[in-house]
């Protein structure tokens, strides 16, 4: 039988992405720019298996690169599922979404086919599960791998953000080489999930060859990798705060 395989897809350019000034938009739209990645990501993904399922942090600029990066869900008859846990992880405006009475009247009346009935109204709010701390972060990820895992499908695609996807994957190579992330808007990477002891995903060789990326660093240089990527988050303007920070 062969391995579920899970490509994970940083959502295509936002207006947010366009400069740090505009990181008071609300949930915003993707750009035109935003649009035609959307394009080109859906002719790269062309080579590649068809997929099963579709699952998207329910911000916008997330959902509408899943329907336009993979629009042959629509097509066979399926929908793409939103998710709230992998929603960004901060609390600026930029990276709280709309509530599910505005998505369910957006996505309805154009037709869409989004399925919110995972998406509670208290997605949006940064408290709890989905507080702004590297601790809830890192056990909603935790959470994440083994949602997946257990999913029947084979090939899944997930859109998510940039700083959640380092979080998901344990991966921090390169991780301040954008504003919050080593991705790239509308890059996709491919993994499989080892089991031997904790539930973790593992790129494939193929996805690292597809980037350019030799071999993958070991468990001790990921930890201080991360270490140094959260500290220049942190200088970006992005800042993640432990629970154990006093001015929490």
């Amino acid at each position: 039988m062969a391995p579920r395989r899970i490509h994970l897809v940083r959502h295509a350019q936002g207006y947010h992405n366009l400069g740090i000034e505009y990181w008071n938009l609300p949930d915003p739209l993707l750009t035109d720019h935003g649009k035609q990645q959307c394009l080109g990501l859906r002719q790269s993904f062309a080579a590649m298996p068809p997929v099963d399922l579709v699952v998207s942090s329910p911000l916008r600029r997330a959902i509408y690169t899943g329907l336009e990066g993979f629009s042959d869900v629509e097509r066979q008859g399926r929908r793409l599922m939103a998710l709230p846990d992998l929603q960004e992880i901060s609390s600026l405006p930029c990276d709280v979404g709309s509530s599910v009475r505005d998505l369910r009247v957006e996505m309805e009346g154009q037709g869409l086919p989004v399925d919110l009935s995972l998406v509670g109204e208290s997605w949006r709010e940064k408290t709890g599960r989905f507080a702004p701390t590297q601790e809830k972060i890192s056990a909603r990820c935790e959470d994440l791998r083994h949602w997946l895992h257990a999913r029947p499908e084979k090939e899944i695609v997930v859109v998510s953000h940039g700083c959640l996807l380092h979080f998901l994957t344990e991966d921090w190579e390169d991780g301040c080489m954008y504003e919050g992330t080593g991705w790239r808007n509308a890059e996709f990477r491919t993994y499989e999930f080892n089991t031997a002891g904790r539930l973790q995903l593992q790129e494939t060789r193929e996805s690292r060859r597809r980037r350019r990326s030799g071999w993958p660093p070991t468990g001790a240089e990921q930890e201080a990798m991360r270490d140094r990527v959260l500290q220049g988050w942190a200088q970006q303007g992005y800042p993640i705060l432990s629970e154990r920070d006093p001015k929490l």
